[in-house]
């Protein structure tokens, strides 16, 4: 069996970033894979990952080194026992860094993270960050934490780094090693090791900030900017809708300008460009600047899928439909395409705003998972579509299985089609965003 480089590498957290990090990590390196989630141990232990990001081969490969594994052997363990991290003397921490109803920055899984490592934390260990922060969270928030519940000294006896995660869950072209990767440390020879442990496993290369806090900004603002961008255009499709001009047809027109930037109207969700803004401003406010563009980005983003539903309404209407108890279908509930990540999806909002208008919407999505709909959203998916007929049928996720669909065929008498991804057939369409 292959030796493992002299690290041991603890990841906290095996979800869409942690899980794609650790198994590259374990090609080399003795790794451990923590999550206080047991279900989702269990079946990484069997070799299934049913976020999709890590084939069934590819993980099988890593844990099948693990089974019997020693401490200086490569390969993966996933545990949902703090005693397993004892060995490890760099920790990686991938939580999820959500927002609250009111859009506050929820930092508890972070700080959760924090306690448990630790509780393991030796002297000389490195605790490194991915999950996405704004400005000073790392060595404010999450360095206290570790010095109270290990007793050690940061700087002294432990040391922090920041390396802000870029996965962007359902691409397998720009996989977590074929992504260029920030890195940064709490004295400039822990930023160093840092920058040589990512080196190691990330074919991209990486770009060493200098600090943290720097790091940490980066990536904050890395999604801003591309919120900002979709704003634009969102808003530009209002315009044109008024104007009766097609939006797509505008985009493609100015898009022959060679710096003419390629964004198209849209719902903004998912864990990073809907969440990440919402940071920024936090901090902001808290040193007396009320952000203005930030803001409005997301106000405006997160009121298309409001805007979209009484669209549908008003298409229905001007083509003589009663609204109330007419039939319609979502086709898509997860954040993007091809993807079944269905976090802080946007694609629910159409949903909720049909059902203001009383209609009866059904939901199919060949990529969500039934159950982690029920719970997060208390709604029932269809399996199958086929045999019905509905009034309106908006595209809000562009699954490639949607391209195939023989979509007159499930639509009404004088119903419509409203397609927010703008990627059907123009023939078919009533209207796009």
């Amino acid at each position: 069996m292959e030796k493992a480089t002299k690290n041991t590498i603890a990841v906290i957290g095996l979800g869409y970033v942690g899980l794609p990090l650790a198994v590259e990590f374990a090609k080399k390196y003795n790794t451990i894979g923590f999550d206080i989630n047991t279900k989702r141990v269990a079946e990484l232990n069997k070799g299934e990952d049913h976020t999709l990001e890590v084939s069934s081969e590819n993980l099988q490969k890593v844990l099948h080194e693990a089974k019997e594994m020693e401490s200086n052997e490569i390969g993966l363990l996933p545990t949902s026992d703090v005693a397993n991290l004892s060995t490890a003397n760099i920790f990686i921490v991938t939580v999820p860094t959500p927002t609250d109803k009111n859009n506050r920055p929820v930092l508890t899984p972070l700080v959760k993270a924090s306690e448990t490592v630790g509780k393991v934390l030796k002297k000389g260990d490195i605790v490194i960050y991915e999950s996405t922060v704004y400005p000073g969270v790392t060595e404010d928030e999450c360095v206290p934490v570790l010095e109270a519940v290990s007793g050690l000294k940061f700087n002294v006896d432990f040391f922090a780094g920041y390396s802000p995660e870029r996965i962007n869950p359902g691409d397998k072209e720009h996989t977590v090693a074929k992504i260029l990767k920030v890195t940064s440390g709490s004295t400039p020879e822990i930023a160093e090791v840092v920058d040589q442990l990512y080196k190691s496993v990330i074919t991209a290369g990486t770009f060493k900030a200098t600090s943290i806090k720097v790091a940490e900004s980066a990536k904050v603002i890395e999604n801003s900017q591309r919120d900002i961008n979709i704003a634009f255009v969102n808003e530009l499709s209002k315009i044109f809708n008024l104007l009766d001009i097609n939006t797509h047809d505008v985009l493609e027109a100015a898009g022959t300008k060679w710096n003419f930037l390629p964004f198209k109207p849209g719902l903004v969700g998912g864990h990073c460009i809907g969440v990440d803004p919402y940071y920024l401003a936090q901090k902001a406010q808290e040193v007396g600047y009320h952000p203005e563009i930030i803001l409005a980005g997301r106000r405006l983003n997160d009121s298309m899928g409001d805007y979209v539903s009484k669209e549908i309404v008003k298409e229905m209407i001007g083509q003589g439909q009663r609204v109330k108890g007419a039939k319609s279908l979502l086709l898509g509930i997860t954040f993007k395409e091809n993807c079944p990540d269905i976090r802080n999806t946007r694609a629910i909002d159409i949903y909720h705003g049909l059902k203001d208008f009383h209609m009866d919407v059904d939901i199919y999505d060949p990529w969500a998972n039934q159950e982690e709909v029920k719970h997060e959203f208390g709604v029932d998916l269809i399996s199958n579509i086929e045999g019905n007929t509905y009034d309106s049928i908006i595209l809000a996720v562009a699954h490639k299985e949607f391209l195939d669909l023989d979509i007159e065929k499930f639509k009404a008498e004088n119903g419509i089609v409203y397609d927010v991804k703008g990627i059907l057939p123009k023939d078919i369409v009533t209207k796009r965003l």
